[in-house]
């Protein structure tokens, strides 16, 4: 019995150390990656100005081939939305904000279990080049949230990484 309550106030102490370090940490997160693709932005523009396009070259979609995409009922441009549901990636739904052509594609994503994110996909001409940026921020809000967000760059930035390449790899084939 003795053990069990040893056992049983470590426990609640790790708990409690956990949750008063969750104050200490910031609920803010920052991904960022960037590329260049020997491509004029003009190429690159209509893959990340749509719901199609995200499919062709995101990550998630490639994992599983069998996620369900519904579009919204605009599908380029600012007000482009749709959603998905996957049993591997997470249900979510995505909205570009704001578009500037063949520059700047900015989003907000949700996915079911965290707080809302803002993103931006940043196109900037470097001779016959483009660099691309993918970019995302947002705030968790939860305790156990706070400790995702010290790791956010290490669970989302390969995604990212993954992403990009993918999407290099397409614009330079057009």
């Amino acid at each position: 019995m003795k053990l069990l309550k040893a056992l049983f106030a470590l426990l609640l102490g790790t708990l409690v150390l956990l949750m008063m370090g969750s104050f200490l940490l910031s609920p803010d997160y920052a991904v960022s990656r960037s590329t260049v693709v020997n491509a004029p932005a003009d190429k690159v523009f209509p893959l990340v100005n749509s719901s199609q396009g995200w499919a062709q070259w995101g990550v998630w979609y490639r994992r599983d081939p069998k996620m369900q995409i519904t579009p919204g009922s605009q599908t380029e441009g600012p007000g482009a939305s749709w959603s998905w549901k996957s049993e591997s990636q997470g249900n979510g739904a995505m909205k570009l904000t704001d578009v500037v052509a063949s520059q700047k594609v900015a989003y907000e994503l949700a996915i079911e279990g965290f707080d809302p994110s803002q993103g931006s996909i940043e196109l900037q001409a470097e001779g016959d080049a483009t660099r691309v940026t993918w970019t995302m921020t947002g705030r968790m809000s939860s305790y156990t949230g706070r400790w995702f967000a010290l790791f956010m760059d290490k669970l989302v930035g390969p995604d990212f990484e993954g992403g990009l390449a993918n999407l290099k790899q397409l614009a330079e084939k057009k």
